[in-house]
């Protein structure tokens, strides 16, 4: 064992008490590889942030030009900074109309809890409406509207006032009155299992939200820039959020998060008092910078696009026997197979062969398949070859 796993394994505060322990040498495209000079298949992403595989030459490139004019200078929202204008300007101009505005933080559970923060401020009401199995994060104000009691019930009491409804189920709709502050919602529920809204129930809800007056909240931390073939969720469903929480692929790799909502709901956050919502590092120009090189190749080569394509050669890929269900959209999909004993060895027999899956973590069945959107179609299909001998061999 080196220095840096000794550290590793005796300073840095772990999650679980059996870390995978790969030692990371170095990544790129769709590769990551180990100080063993091991090459693994990233086949879910780093969770969905390396869309453009690891170390995009368009990213790297940004981070060396910005990394020459400066780095942190003054607090969110002071200082003109033209990485944070132009990162900002890009992503209103592939919006909806009444989607004009960004606030830059750190992260995805950053961004829902200012999201949170900013619906009761913008209606002067406190009630929270959520899902179960529903993830927005683990800070106290996200953990407070994610839908799974096992990680709920150590850090009670949460926010008060936060109700819980079944996905997809209309009984929610009565319950959306002129006290309810938020609807928050993943429109493709992501740890919850891969889990697509109901396209007829989506609009019910945003109609029901509009008619109450109830900021409807989308995080599309997972599902955003092009992951599920639309460069956003939202916009294959033609139902336009209030609010709309992004983060991890929108940083190209680089850490950033930001909540995109109207001037006139960002107003609360201007008045009474000013200042009343604010972040050190969200937006940093690093971050920016590498977030604009990633979006404009995003939009520059279709990759949206491309996740149509690679949905439609894993789908015709895993039609096996043993696995039960393939759902999702685009390159935002979950493979469903008969067993936890089954999922636990397909894994970790493809992690053997080279090919890195993941669990989400609501559920013992489902396999996150989230490859890079650049990923060529050899290096896909060496992936489910991979993945059809795994599933192939268990039970032999």
């Amino acid at each position: 064992m080196d220095t840096s796993e000794k550290a590793f394994y005796r300073h840095v505060a772990l999650t679980s008490d059996a870390p995978m322990g790969i030692s990371i040498s170095h990544a790129e495209g769709p590769f990551f590889y180990s100080t063993e000079n091991r090459r693994y298949i990233d086949f879910i992403s780093g969770i969905a942030v390396s869309t453009l595989g690891h170390r995009h030459p368009a990213v790297v490139e940004a981070l060396r030009k910005q990394l020459d004019k400066h780095l942190h200078v003054m607090v969110y929202g002071e200082f003109i900074q033209k990485p944070q204008a132009d990162f900002a300007g890009l992503i209103a101009s592939v919006m909806p109309e009444s989607l004009d505005r960004i606030y830059f933080v750190n992260s995805g559970t950053e961004a829902n809890e200012g999201a949170l923060k900013l619906a009761k401020k913008h209606t002067g009401r406190t009630r929270l409406i959520a899902f179960r199995d529903s993830y927005h994060g683990d800070t106290h104000g996200s953990l407070s509207v994610t839908g799974r009691d096992v990680y709920r019930d150590p850090y009670l009491p949460l926010l008060p006032d936060v109700h819980f409804f079944d996905f997809n189920d209309d009984a929610v709709l009565e319950a959306i009155n002129t006290e309810t502050a938020a609807v928050i919602m993943e429109p493709i529920q992501g740890e919850g299992g891969i889990i697509p809204s109901d396209p007829e129930w989506l609009k019910k809800v945003r109609a029901a939200c509009t008619e109450a007056g109830v900021c409807l909240i989308f995080d599309e931390i997972q599902s955003g820039f092009g992951r599920t073939g639309d460069l956003f969720a939202f916009m294959g469903y033609n139902v336009v959020p209030d609010i709309l929480t992004i983060a991890k692929a929108m940083g190209g790799g680089m850490p950033v998060g930001g909540i995109v909502s109207s001037s006139r709901i960002f107003e609360s956050f201007m008045y009474n008092p000013p200042l009343n919502h604010v972040t050190t590092f969200g937006g940093h120009p690093m971050s920016c910078a590498a977030g604009y090189a990633a979006l404009k190749f995003t939009l520059d080569n279709n990759l949206p696009e491309r996740a149509h394509h690679i949905e439609k050669k894993i789908r015709k890929g895993l039609a096996l026997e043993g696995v039960q269900e393939i759902r999702g959209k685009g390159a935002m999909l979950g493979m469903v197979l008969e067993s936890f004993e089954m999922t636990k060895f397909v894994v970790e027999k493809c992690l053997d062969s080279g090919l890195l899956l993941g669990w989400t973590l609501h559920s013992n069945t489902l396999v996150r398949l989230a490859p890079p959107l650049i990923i060529e179609d050899d290096i896909l299909d060496e992936a489910i070859v991979i993945i059809q001998e795994a599933v192939s061999s268990y039970g032999k």
